[in-house]
């Protein structure tokens, strides 16, 4: 998750902040995801050449994985709002030698530009928005005719499902959805983004669901991770810990209850949507 909302469903902070351990996490996230996002990145046809915006960036990882797609010869525009999450970007971005990237620091609703790009794309960003319809109908308006819309959006539905046979790790997963509706996160915005594309204006998107399963070590932690970054929104909701217990330890209780089940557990559902625009 990359993006933010406050309980009164507009813009403010992110959800899960912006301190060094959330950039961190974000980047281990990232890394998990990528294979997922540019093997669907490459079936919407993203590809060499092309100017690319990415819709809430937050530290790079989705405008680095394009910049590597479009080649020296294309170009990203990645748009974040966080000053600290830009500075960030821009440094791993140079450190990779990745110069067809630019980082640019603004309001996703206020992003104006005169350049009409190939695509458009985002990962875990639309959910987060109070009018995504709005956000995609402008977005749609910068890219060409026959360009291409991909968005990659979240799906609590079979997460929740499939984390019902350990009783801890439902419990974090009912807590992380909890915390998400309260703040006013569209939890199904992955199955949604069917609606949403044609509300905006565009046309019906192909969609794909990719939903990992595992039981390691580096899998288990991601959930334990997400809780630590969501705590203060968990202790300013007041909402209860009965069933969680001690958050320091939790890391360890959730994955000795994974590996003592001998089963898998889910990572949240990414639900990718793709279509082209118009001819006008």
């Amino acid at each position: 998750m990359n993006r933010r909302m406050t309980l009164d469903g507009h813009q403010g902070d992110y959800l899960l902040g912006s301190s060094d351990a959330e950039h961190q996490r974000l980047i281990r996230q990232a890394t998990r995801l990528a294979p997922v996002t540019e093997s669907f990145f490459h079936e919407a046809g993203i590809g060499p050449g092309q100017r690319v915006p990415d819709l809430g960036s937050g530290v790079g990882d989705v405008a680095m994985l394009v910049a590597r797609l479009v080649g020296p010869e294309g170009a990203v525009v990645a748009i974040e709002r966080d000053a600290r999450s830009i500075s960030y970007a821009r440094r791993r971005a140079a450190e990779a030698g990745l110069h067809n990237v630019k980082f640019v620091e603004s309001d996703i609703a206020h992003f104006s530009t005169d350049t009409r790009f190939d695509a458009a794309v985002g990962r875990y960003i639309l959910q987060f928005l109070p009018d995504p319809v709005t956000t995609l109908r402008s977005l749609s308006e910068k890219v060409r005719p026959g360009g291409i819309i991909a968005f990659q959006e979240g799906s609590f539905a079979p997460f929740v499902a499939l984390s019902a046979h350990l009783p801890l790790w439902s419990a974090v997963v009912s807590l992380h959805y909890e915390v998400a509706v309260r703040v006013g996160v569209n939890t199904e915005m992955g199955p949604s983004l069917h609606k949403v594309f044609q509300d905006a204006g565009l046309q019906a998107p192909s969609m794909r669901l990719v939903m990992e399963l595992g039981h390691a070590p580096d899998f288990t932690r991601w959930l334990s991770d997400v809780t630590i970054s969501i705590r203060p929104q968990i202790e300013r909701l007041n909402l209860p810990l009965d069933k969680v217990g001690n958050l320091d330890t939790l890391h360890l209780r959730l994955h000795e209850e994974v590996a003592s089940s001998k089963t898998v557990v889910p990572w949240l559902a990414l639900v990718g949507a793709w279509c082209t625009t118009r001819a006008n």
